[in-house]
């Protein structure tokens, strides 16, 4: 999880999460999308298949790549007890809010 987060931490790869995250893309289409030069990209995509949030395939001369979401199971677990933390405390303030009606 630690290098899923890491991964997460750097606004480009957040970036490339989200285009991911609508279609597979080539490092030159995503190259395209950030505001740095496409080797940076290519680092952000090593680092980013280190920590298993992209896949890579070839396609003749292309290589596509592809968001993997199991990577992201883990994070979504940890973030569970949070969730339900912010949902309750959304629950009191509605109820809060109702009563001032």
């Amino acid at each position: 999880m630690d290098a899923v987060l890491q991964a997460l931490a750097d606004p480009s790869r957040r970036t490339v999460m989200g285009i991911l995250r609508d279609h597979p893309a080539t490092a030159g289409e995503l190259a395209d999308a950030l505001p740095i030069a496409r080797p940076g990209v290519s680092r952000h995509l090593r680092v980013m298949r280190e920590a298993g949030l992209v896949e890579v395939r070839q396609d003749a001369q292309r290589r596509i790549y592809s968001l993997r979401p199991e990577a992201l199971v883990e994070v979504d677990e940890w973030l569970e007890d949070y969730r339900a933390l912010w949902q309750n405390r959304l629950g009191a303030l509605h109820t809060e809010i109702a009563r001032g009606k």
